[in-house]
């Protein structure tokens, strides 16, 4: 299994990866919308959220996988597919859309034990505001949703020592090697934690988990992803990640691109994902 998602990964990278801006780099930031519609339409039904950011409309891309699972809330997992000006955003977050479109397939033959929805968030990188309406508007519809995850830079590895840092205090209890993916949840994921980080290591690859409290405010760098809009409004949520600027040189640079990733570490993390999701009660 780990060989196909490798090869469908690199192919999705192939075509996402490059400047994708939503005002610097408009072409790229399209291109890459109407990829992932298209791909998104090959397992379910895609539906456009817009929603406004200082008069300019911009698009959330979900899709409901089909499932007869009635009544049971969804597992939502999201990931960005903006960039800051001038990076071609491989890992950030071109590693993350990957892994989401890999789970698209995945899911449209396994069946999990909940709805499987998948969100590519516009405009992370201007303020969380995709992520922002879509957790506003589930919550005025009152929609409940079994866990959401966000995919936020899941492909760069470094296995030599002193390669990872952490926020203050934190470095006293994880290893010092970057070459682990990174669970984050608020305390109502704390059983999910401990579940998804053991089927993940079954892949192999190492699984670091960390619960955070009072909405991570603590711990500033555990919010700056999609997840944390989820929090705010009260669901379980967590976020998957490589660290990003904790062990990844290239972040927020031109320097991120596909030469820079571990596409072994990134297929093992996307294998482990499925896995774990699949799995969960």
């Amino acid at each position: 299994m780990i060989n196909s998602f490798r090869n469908n990964l690199e192919g999705h990278l192939q075509e996402i990866v490059r400047e994708r801006d939503p005002f610097l780099s408009p072409q790229g930031h399209f291109y890459v919308q109407e990829y992932l519609k298209q791909e998104f339409q090959q397992w379910g039904k895609v539906t456009i959220q817009s929603f406004e950011v200082r008069g300019r409309s911009h698009d959330n891309i979900i899709v409901d996988l089909p499932h007869d699972l009635t009544g049971k809330p969804p597992i939502l997992i999201g990931a960005h597919y903006d960039t800051v000006p001038k990076s071609p955003g491989a890992d950030d977050n071109g590693t993350g859309l990957a892994v989401l479109l890999e789970l698209a397939r995945y899911f449209s033959t396994e069946k999990a034990n909940y709805p499987i929805r998948l969100v590519a968030f516009d405009m992370e990188e201007y303020g969380l505001w995709g992520s922002r309406a879509y957790a506003k508007f589930l919550k005025e519809q009152k929609q409940d949703l079994r866990l959401m995850l966000s995919l936020e830079m899941l492909g760069y590895c470094d296995s030599r020592p002193q390669s990872q840092s952490y926020p203050f205090g934190l470095k006293y209890f994880y290893p010092d090697t970057g070459d682990f993916i990174a669970l984050i949840g608020n305390l109502k994921t704390l059983p999910d934690l401990i579940s998804l980080s053991k089927k993940i290591k079954e892949t192999p690859v190492d699984c670091q988990w960390l619960p955070v409290v009072f909405g991570g405010y603590i711990v500033p760098d555990t919010r700056r992803s999609d997840h944390s809009p989820f929090w705010s409004q009260g669901y379980r949520a967590m976020m998957v990640t490589d660290t990003a600027n904790m062990r990844n040189p290239y972040y927020h640079t031109p320097g991120d691109t596909i030469a820079t990733l571990d596409l072994d570490f990134l297929s093992r993390v996307c294998e482990g994902l499925a896995v774990a999701i699949k799995n969960l009660n």
